[in-house]
């Protein structure tokens, strides 16, 4: 089989499902968007677990998701899957200029920039395209707390507004918490992975502390009847 050729499939795939599945033909792009959240957070998971298997196939049902409201837009005449694909193609090509350069094919350019400066370039550019009348414009709502955070943050540090913490008695929780996402970005640590991965740990230090009690109290009992 092609390269490719599977995702050119799944179109076709996908319109038998909508037109032929009384379930997949009555969703819309708000009944959807639990599922389109529920995958992400499942993937997250793969991602933590370090499970290849699982992470390809919730990297499978993410795309069913992104097919699912192409295919929705294609039948309103919004737009098609491939105008997703083009359009995430256009932009890559955009804000990647150290890549897709002129005289493409020499890779003189995109060994001269840093990984940091490409980052720079890329919110520069994003910046042009998008521009935003305040620090908060654009950043979801529903972003997690320590994620919106960091975003608010690195947007601060952007526009050059001093973003330390202010100096005032009894700091409460909220405040003590953004300390701590500051001080993460200054690590160059992800405060969201973080937490999740350190709550990962909790969970199965206290499962195997369960373990070893139970062991424990097995051993005691048997202990006592042979007694």
């Amino acid at each position: 089989m092609a390269e490719g050729q599977p995702l050119v499939d799944f179109i076709e795939v996908m319109r038998r499902l909508r037109a032929e599945c009384p379930w997949k033909a009555e969703q819309t792009h708000r009944s959807l968007a639990r599922y389109l959240l529920e995958e992400t957070h499942e993937t997250l998971e793969a991602i933590d677990l370090g499970d290849p298997e699982r992470l390809r196939e919730e990297l499978g049902d993410v795309l069913l998701q992104v097919y699912f409201h192409a295919t929705i837009a294609s039948e309103a005449g919004h737009f098609t899957i491939d105008d997703v694909a083009a359009g995430l193609i256009e932009k890559m090509m955009r804000r990647n200029p150290h890549v897709f350069a002129p005289g493409d094919g020499d890779d003189d350019g995109a060994t001269a920039l840093s990984a940091r400066e490409v980052n720079e370039q890329w919110q520069v550019a994003k910046a042009r395209e998008k521009p935003r009348s305040s620090v908060t414009d654009g950043l979801p709502p529903g972003l997690p707390a320590l994620l919106y955070a960091d975003k608010v943050l690195e947007r601060l540090a952007r526009s050059g507004t001093s973003d330390r913490p202010l100096e005032r008695p009894a700091r409460d929780v909220g405040e003590r918490l953004l300390d701590l996402v500051r001080d993460a970005r200054a690590a160059g640590i992800d405060p969201e992975q973080a937490l999740r991965d350190a709550v990962r740990r909790e969970l199965s230090e206290a499962a195997e502390a369960a373990e070893a009690a139970e062991a424990a109290e097995a051993a005691e009992a048997a202990e006592t009847g042979e007694d």
